[in-house]
């Protein structure tokens, strides 16, 4: 851990959230660069793909918010399987969804397409620290947010709509200069918008 951060007050639902160290790059062998050589996709591949997805709240990464990690990937490449838990910063985050579907998005987006990926996403829900078991935390109910990231067409639906696209997309992109920071377009606008 780093240390604290954040952006503080206003409308941000976890104003000071605990800032964690990157984990360095994936050394590439030369197996890899072999083009005649079969690459196997890893669960190291898979996290490299993820870590550097935006927070929806905040100028930092899901990796540098310990949201992903790569001990929570599984991946099964003679089946074509990934699984990837998540944590969000704070029980009750309002963005849980949303950043299960930009998890899945990116997937989707970046595994071959020869192969068919089962992306399966688990949210959970363990606090980060007892500030997090406070009187009147409500707590989401992971299993509504894994069946509404599991349900082909809600996920489809969602991405028809053009803004919540733009901000998946936006969130997918690599993170601005340290620095710069744009307000999220997304605070109280996407809490349940697979809902519908």
């Amino acid at each position: 851990m780093v240390g604290g951060g954040g952006m503080g007050g206003g409308l941000l639902e976890n104003a000071n959230p605990l800032i964690y160290e990157r984990s360095g790059e994936r050394p590439v062998t030369a197996g890899e660069e072999d083009e005649q050589v079969p690459d196997s996709i890893d669960a190291r591949e898979i996290f490299d793909l993820i870590r550097s997805i935006n927070d929806p709240e905040h100028p930092l990464t899901l990796e540098e918010l310990n949201v992903v990690e790569q001990v929570r990937v599984q991946v099964s490449d003679p089946e074509s399987t990934v699984a990837v838990a998540f944590t969000p910063t704070i029980p009750h985050c309002s963005m849980a969804t949303l950043i299960g579907l930009s998890i899945k998005v990116k997937l989707l987006r970046s595994l071959p397409s020869v192969s068919r990926w089962m992306c399966t996403l688990h949210q959970e829900l363990m606090p980060r620290s007892m500030q997090d078991t406070a009187p009147g935390c409500v707590r989401l109910d992971s299993t509504g947010v894994n069946k509404q990231l599991a349900d082909k067409e809600r996920v489809a639906a969602a991405l028809e709509n053009t803004h919540l696209l733009e901000v998946v997309t936006s969130a997918c992109q690599p993170a601005p200069e340290p620095g710069f920071f744009a307000p999220s377009h997304t605070q109280g606008s996407w809490p349940c918008f697979l809902n519908h």
